[in-house]
């Protein structure tokens, strides 16, 4: 199907602002250590930095759904990578407005770029749909899948980075990475941005919030999310303090593959992907596998593939719960989408800040004490590998969730026949 030169640059956009949204998702959980290292930051506000940056986001998701009727979407649009890039030069310049409380600085930061990703997160997913094509269920996942090839830019670029030149110049990266919403405010204000909220006039809103599957894929996708954002959020400390391994390696081997092999899972179903409920649930399986794996194992290399395989295993979870609501409800909106982006974002909100909290308290406890010194580790590492398994027990979760998408898909499958 042949695009205008408006769409292919409406297109382009999107892309664009899923990076960006890749940034700001990525780039934080590797400065944590080197926040830890200069600042005295501890675990659990650094695990509330990432509660920050995902409750802004459900935040901005939960106001748009109740109030999009209301909404200028294109002029919105137009003006969304403007947070982005206001948020990372405050952030950038922390140390230097609050010399005292970088901590502060961190948190005003955060907040801006998070208000401009959990925009991006609502309204680019129903711009893609809108946007003519052969295959809706590939073009959805391709979208995913560029979020995931630019967290593997940006955590190899940064580890390079701050390999070169120290985590003292760390204040540098969100400067450089100030380019990609800077490309995106340059594309969306080149082309046409439809007006997306025409749909939430009609009567299909209302009835959805009183159907089950709705709740059914809100809730899938609030477990994906979770289990998706918790290795996301936590891989690269996890290896470097948990496993041993060092930043550089822990970050390109892990971190880095983590991206990748979410980057793989996704393109691959762009390409040839099908029968999306039974892809979740094998997701959900391997991924709560690969939290185990990664979690109890003692040998380091081990460890990290485990924490790379999780990337696989996930990356279905979150586009694919969007092709399941997708399917179940066709005339939803831009509504639907705010929901879903919603509970994807409550998810990846809660479980990273439960895997500091966990790791706090348990690294404190003369319980890691004594445990660590029988298997020869420190009592931060039990903590780490504690707080981990909090992926490990949403993806399980998952697992019964997802089962249930797959008997409705075959149920309606069968009844689809019958009547033919």
């Amino acid at each position: 199907m042949q695009l205008t030169k408006r769409q292919k640059m409406l297109k382009y956009a999107c892309y664009t602002s899923n990076i960006s949204m890749s940034i700001v998702g990525n780039l934080p959980p590797i400065l944590f250590i080197t926040f830890r290292s200069l600042y005295g930051i501890s675990y659990s506000l650094l695990g509330l930095l990432v509660l920050i940056n995902f409750s802004t986001q459900l935040l901005v998701d939960s106001l748009f759904s109740a109030f999009s009727k209301k909404i200028n979407i294109p002029k919105l649009i137009k003006a969304m990578p403007m947070f982005t890039i206001v948020g990372f030069l405050i952030y950038s310049a922390s140390p230097i407005i609050f010399p005292n409380t970088v901590f502060a600085g961190l948190v005003i930061g955060t907040v801006i770029f998070s208000a401009g990703s959990g925009l991006a997160e609502v309204l680019v997913s129903p711009i893609i749909a809108s946007i003519p094509s052969e295959n809706p269920d590939h073009e959805m996942s391709k979208l995913h899948s560029i979020y995931a090839w630019g967290v593997v830019a940006i955590i190899t670029f940064s580890t390079v980075f701050l390999l070169i030149f120290k985590g003292t110049a760390w204040q540098a990266l969100p400067l450089i990475f100030t380019a990609i919403p800077i490309v995106s405010f340059i594309l969306f204000l080149s082309t046409d941005v439809p007006a997306l909220n025409e749909d939430a006039e009609g009567p299909a809103t209302p009835p959805v919030i009183r159907e089950g599957r709705f709740w059914l894929c809100v809730f899938a996708i609030f477990l994906g999310g979770a289990a998706e954002c918790t290795m996301a959020q936590w891989c690269s400390g996890y290896i470097e303090k948990a496993l041993g391994i060092e930043k550089v390696w822990g970050d390109i081997f892990g971190a880095a593959l983590f991206g990748l092999m979410l980057g793989l899972g996704r393109t691959l179903y762009a390409k040839r992907g099908k029968n999306i409920e039974k892809v979740l649930l094998l997701g959900a399986i391997g991924s709560t596998a690969c939290y185990a794996v990664a979690a109890f194992s003692n040998v380091p290399v081990i460890g990290l593939i485990a924490c790379a395989a999780t990337g696989l295993c996930v990356s279905m979870l979150w586009p694919g719960s969007l092709i399941v609501v997708a399917k179940y409800f066709p005339y939803g909106g831009v509504f639907i989408y705010a929901m879903m982006a919603a509970g994807g974002d409550f998810g990846a909100s809660v479980s990273p800040q439960l895997t500091g909290i966990i790791t706090d308290a348990v690294a404190s406890s003369t319980f890691a004490a004594s445990l660590g010194e029988k298997f020869g580790m420190s009592a931060e590492q039990i903590g780490m590998k504690c707080g981990i398994l909090t992926g490990m027990i949403f993806s399980f979760v998952a697992v019964f969730v997802y089962f249930t998408m797959l008997n409705i898909s075959k149920k309606s499958d069968k009844n689809i026949s019958e009547d033919n």
